[in-house]
């Protein structure tokens, strides 16, 4: 079983595709991707949600996190949109408050937020609420997050390239591979 910095290291390295911006990074990555991954395997949902820009990305990461082909549990993660229709309406802290507690109700064994987009955007007031929350957050610097600049000509690339690094990591914590240790 390898810790998580070194086990991260070999995983970026033996990526056939240009992943080498990720290794300057890694020190950053490896906190919060041990964060929500312990989560997850603690049986906590996930409720993933992006700005507009990044739809595209959520339907990927849905269609990719359970894909049968992996051989591993399916895992709770789920659209804070498609379970939440009306979140565009939410607005005032009373609000986010009920949501939050319709939230724990409905996910009994605890919930985070998994949040992918601009730090400026409205849904950010949910996902900054909650520590636990797995941030991928673009053109700004939030403590406890992985960050992006929607600048980046190859910003939809690295999103992918971190995306599988997640799901690897991910894996390799499910079959015990991987010390989620620093």
């Amino acid at each position: 079983m390898q810790e998580l910095l070194k086990w991260t290291l070999e995983a970026i390295r033996n990526e056939e595709s240009d992943f080498s911006w990720m290794e300057e990074y890694r020190y950053e990555w490896a906190p919060l991707v041990k964060s929500a991954v312990s989560q997850m395997l603690e049986g906590k949902t996930v409720l993933l949600v992006t700005d507009e820009q990044h739809k595209w990305f959520k339907s990927y990461i849905l269609n990719a996190v359970n894909d049968f082909g992996k051989n591993r549990p399916l895992l709770p993660v789920y659209s804070l949109m498609d379970n939440f229709p009306n979140l565009r309406s939410i607005h005032s802290t009373q609000d986010i408050q009920l949501l939050e507690d319709m939230f724990e109700i409905s996910y009994p064994n605890g919930y985070f937020i998994w949040y992918i987009g601009k730090g400026d955007h409205p849904y950010t007031k949910m996902a900054y609420r909650n520590e636990d929350s797995f941030l991928w957050i673009l053109d700004e610097e939030v403590q406890n997050s992985f960050s992006f600049r929607s600048s980046d000509p190859l910003l939809d690339i690295k999103l992918l390239q971190l995306y599988k690094l997640f799901d690897a990591t991910l894996s390799a914590a499910l079959f015990g591979d991987l010390d989620l240790e620093l």
